[in-house]
């Protein structure tokens, strides 16, 4: 499974690199969107949308929100505000999880789901978007290099030293011992990309943005774990071997897109 899953996640990892380095915009919007619509396909069955047409329906929805929100993606007021309002979101999100986590019988509805996933699908795309186009392409590789390797760090600091789980009734992989390494791998990535941009002065903020970005990651990972304890499913889907669906490897970007953009408008110039 381990072989598996690092084929896969290399195969990714190249296309990803290829996709925001080579693409033009419109390309790497559509192919964002692309991956974006995948999703929805699969969030659509976390709110109960069994049947083909209301999963059907429900990615137009997606779709057209995308591409109402197209040529916003350069106002950085409607960025801006979005941006706000979705890290509130997020923050309702750990609400949200605590009161399974003290509930777990509790079984939430399907239209208020339905409705997190515009907040989970459309602002993560409207943030890479921008976050190519309002500063460069390699923020936006750097943004997922950062969470592949908070990744790589959870999973290992987890498999050898975790003890003390983070969250049993959502997820009982995860622990604390995870999130430290999460967050050490993150630090290390966060000095090394303030030399590369040459942030001086400002790389303690920076270091901050990385850091506050990988916790939200954490929160859309946790989350998504929730819907599928909810649905008693153990991956998304079945399209990327190894890793499940397409949201099991993009749940983490669609909590920390937005807010490491946000986090970019706030540090000074």
């Amino acid at each position: 499974m381990l072989k598996q899953r690092v084929i896969t996640a290399c195969i990714l990892a190249l296309l990803s690199v290829w996709v925001v380095l080579k693409l033009p915009p419109a390309g790497f919007g559509a192919v964002v969107a692309v991956v974006m619509l995948l999703g929805a396909w699969e969030w659509a069955l976390l709110a109960g949308l069994n049947g083909i047409r209301n999963r059907l329906w429900y990615v137009g929805l997606i779709l057209a929100l995308i591409l109402a929100s197209w040529p916003l993606t350069g106002n950085t007021t409607f960025v801006g505000g979005l941006l706000i309002l979705t890290a509130v979101a997020w923050c309702g999100a750990g609400f949200w999880m605590w009161r399974y986590i003290v509930r777990p019988e509790r079984r939430d509805s399907p239209w208020l789901i339905g409705i997190a996933g515009l907040a989970a699908l459309v602002p993560p795309w409207v943030a890479m978007m921008a976050l190519r186009n309002q500063y460069s392409p390699g923020h936006v590789l750097f943004l997922l290099l950062l969470i592949w390797g908070a990744d790589v760090g959870a999973y290992f600091a987890g498999r050898r030293w975790g003890r003390r789980k983070l969250a049993l009734n959502i997820s009982p992989g995860k622990t604390w011992e995870g999130v430290a390494g999460a967050g050490a791998m993150t630090l290390v990535l966060a000095l090394m990309g303030a030399v590369v941009l040459g942030l001086g002065s400002h790389w303690p903020g920076w270091v901050a943005i990385c850091l506050i970005s990988i916790g939200f990651s954490i929160t859309g990972d946790l989350f998504e774990s929730l819907l599928k304890r909810q649905c008693g499913i153990k991956d998304s889907g079945s399209l990327l071997p190894g890793h499940g669906g397409v949201l099991d490897r993009i749940d983490s970007l669609t909590a920390a897109a937005p807010i490491f953009l946000l986090g970019l408008y706030v540090l000074p110039a």
